[in-house]
């Protein structure tokens, strides 16, 4: 029987939505508690884990998927509008997928977000989807308004996909955006 090892990884200053862990990191130098946090990643059990192979090494089997986010910002004023159409075209179904929105001006210190994201910055915002069937038939939106600390003239947007319960994906094509938005009041298409 195969042993599984759970490792920590420290992210500066990021907490991970979905069905994955929470991590929060320390200044450089300092110790991280041992904690537990709250819990948004599925358990690895040995059931996933394949025998070891005649190397001593464990080789485990990888899930495969094709998750897609496509949308649009609107900029005006102070205000960047945000909507997300998040679908997985397969093979495997995910359990569910953190969506990750960063933008180029830095967001007000007070956002009004749905309770499915959260705020883990001043430029970036966190959204969990839930869970994803594999056929791209089922998608999953999200829709929010962000405040910007001033009233810039143009914002670049990025949008990807910071969690897929470790799925691979060859495609990130289609799950990696830039998005350049004048704050002219029109949707600008990713």
């Amino acid at each position: 029987m195969a042993l599984v090892v759970a490792s920590v990884v420290v992210l500066s200053g990021t907490a991970v939505l979905g069905a994955g862990a929470v991590a929060v990191a320390a200044p450089a130098g300092r110790a991280v508690s041992a904690a537990p946090a709250v819990s948004v990643e599925p358990a690895v059990s040995a059931a996933s884990v394949e025998p070891a192979t005649s190397a001593g090494r464990v080789a485990a089997s990888v899930p495969e998927a094709d998750v897609s986010h496509h949308g649009h910002v609107v900029l005006w004023d102070a205000g960047l509008a945000v909507r997300v159409r998040t679908e997985n075209h397969g093979p495997s179904s995910l359990a569910g997928v953190t969506v990750r929105v960063r933008t180029s001006v830095a967001l007000a210190e007070r956002q009004e977000l749905p309770q499915n994201c959260l705020q883990t910055d001043r430029w970036t915002v966190l959204c969990r989807t839930g869970a994803l069937r594999a056929d791209g038939a089922q998608e999953r939106r999200l829709a929010f308004e962000l405040r910007l600390a001033g009233r810039p003239d143009e914002v670049v947007v990025w949008v990807d996909t910071l969690w897929n319960g470790g799925a691979a994906d060859r495609n990130p094509g289609n799950n990696d955006h830039e998005v350049l938005a004048l704050a002219t009041g029109d949707e600008y298409v990713f």
